[in-house]
């Protein structure tokens, strides 16, 4: 990344741009590639892991087109990619709405930069922690239609949230303001083969970054964000096993940290 947005420290890394870096991204700084590599480090398989969550993202949102949803609410967006919500979307469905909403300056920065001239996407800053500000945010009220169904994505946000009540009254908030006919998809980081030992050095290489360390959940803990809604087959399983398309190849199996996904729909 050339230019440094006001307000941003180069030097401490982000999770969202770790992420970037992970995806082959370039919008990142030496700090974060720095903690990128050393996290390959501790788990061999995180840059698998976030292609994985990319590759669930455009499973998940397609078959939320495909399904008739029409408006989709990206909570933790991270920084645009190749593939991200508002272009698969609009690829099945060309009148899909999108917002994203993220609280990292750089990924407010180039989102609004890229989306400028796309009228059915928006960005806004928000906090995922904060869900009912959200959903009340005039903006994103004035894009989206709460009376008809929307498709939420908390994807690789949620092990973010270490309380584990306060992760479930997040998505309860969300649920409980929606309508029948939508949908949630979650991906959740969990504990894969790693030891306790290795798990606490991962969690300790994102203490300085905005987002905290992340919580890996097991599948029990994970399943508890889907009260309310009806899975989809195949039900919470791993992210690479969530509806593999035909065509695509199968991700190299390291060892590391795994995550489950899954999608829920509100009858």
């Amino acid at each position: 990344m050339s230019t440094v947005p006001e307000g941003i420290d180069p030097a401490v890394p982000s999770a969202a741009r770790i992420y970037d870096y992970l995806l082959g991204g370039k919008d990142n700084f030496a700090s974060d590639r720095a903690a990128a590599e050393k996290l390959l480090e501790i788990t061999p398989n995180a840059r698998e892991g976030v292609r994985a969550n990319r590759r669930f993202l455009r499973r998940a949102v397609r078959f939320m087109a495909e399904s008739g949803i029409r408006q989709f609410l990206d909570i933790g967006a991270g920084l645009p990619t190749q593939e991200n919500v508002h272009q698969v979307a609009q690829k099945a469905a060309p009148d899909s709405r999108t917002v994203y909403v993220d609280n990292d300056v750089i990924v407010l920065t180039h989102g609004r930069a890229l989306l400028a001239d796309d009228q059915r996407t928006i960005v806004v800053d928000g906090d995922l922690r904060e869900p009912g500000t959200i959903l009340d945010d005039p903006r994103v009220t004035k894009h989206l239609d709460f009376t008809r169904p929307v498709g939420v994505l908390l994807l690789a946000v949620l092990h973010f949230v270490p309380d584990d009540d306060l992760a479930e009254r997040i998505v309860a908030t969300l649920r409980d303001r929606l309508v029948p006919g939508s949908a949630v998809a979650i991906s959740h980081l969990s504990f894969g083969d790693l030891d306790e030992n290795t798990v606490r050095k991962g969690r300790e290489l994102y203490t300085r970054t905005a987002a905290g360390s992340p919580t890996p959940r097991t599948h029990a803990q994970i399943l508890r964000f889907f009260d309310g809604f009806e899975l989809v087959e195949p039900g919470l399983t791993s992210t690479e096993d969530w509806r593999p398309e035909a065509d695509e190849p199968r991700l190299p199996k390291m060892p590391g940290v795994d995550g489950y996904s899954a999608v829920g729909l509100l009858r």
